[in-house]
């Protein structure tokens, strides 16, 4: 799909960065702290939001920092390349909660995901794109659960906490395409964002060790311009696997 169908609505990132969050209550079978809430603007636009407090969050011994900069960072990296498969995130000091991650909330058909959503082949573009995004992102955690059917038919990538390890780390559910070309939009969107500098919006939000191998990871892409083959692993999935 051309990359400005998906491009990120001003309205949703203002509303998002600048409206007040009313908490509405807590999201369940969440493993760390997760809430939905209401954010409401001045201008008296109201929008449904999914807001992950850092206080919540479970320390991970591998995983340094806040798993809510890794969500922004996710946002930005899909907006940047223009894939927009993970809903607007911000990062806000003010929440009820204290600090934390704040995402647009996806009204979608959760008895969807990703295992139903491959069986059929008009998804399969949206789920490769998502399974490229995985790659660079270096996704510990991509499970069948966390891809979303929107009320538009569209697919999202959710859940994007425990990416960007400057290690290999990659764990998900979606390896129906190994061996697969990955689609020559995509190779061309990682080559023109990483031709100079890469994104530099994530330079506050990862490590510097965690940029660079997110630059490895795309040239890698790239070079290889397919999708992986997981072998016998099964380090290679997560669990659960919804």
């Amino acid at each position: 799909m051309p990359a400005d169908e998906r491009a990120p609505t001003a309205e949703a990132l203002t509303v998002l960065a600048g409206g007040s969050i009313v908490p509405s209550g807590r999201m369940p079978w969440s493993s760390n702290a997760t809430f939905l809430v209401n954010v409401e603007h001045d201008d008296g636009t109201t929008m449904p939001a999914v807001y992950k407090p850092v206080r919540g969050e479970r320390p991970l011994w591998d995983f340094p920092g806040d798993l809510a900069s890794r969500e922004v960072a996710a946002y930005r990296l899909s907006a940047a390349l223009g894939w927009g498969v993970v809903p607007e995130t911000v990062l806000r000091d003010d929440g009820p909660f204290g600090p934390g991650s704040l995402q647009r909330f996806v009204p979608a058909d959760f008895e969807q995901h990703y295992f139903t959503l491959l069986e059929t082949p008009a998804h399969h573009g949206a789920l490769r794109t998502i399974a490229a995004f995985d790659l660079l992102a270096n996704n510990a955690d991509r499970k069948s659960g966390h891809c979303l059917l929107d009320d538009d038919g569209r697919i999202w990538g959710i859940d994007n906490g425990l990416c960007f390890h400057a290690l290999p780390k990659l764990r998900t559910v979606i390896w129906d395409f190994a061996g697969q070309p990955v689609p020559a939009s995509l190779l061309s969107d990682v080559e023109r964002l990483f031709a100079g500098a890469g994104p530099t919006d994530l330079d506050e939000l990862l490590l510097p060790a965690e940029r660079d191998a997110l630059a490895r990871r795309a040239t890698a892409l790239v070079a290889l311009a397919e999708f992986p083959d997981p072998g016998e692993s099964a380090r290679a999935y997560p669990w659960p696997l919804v």
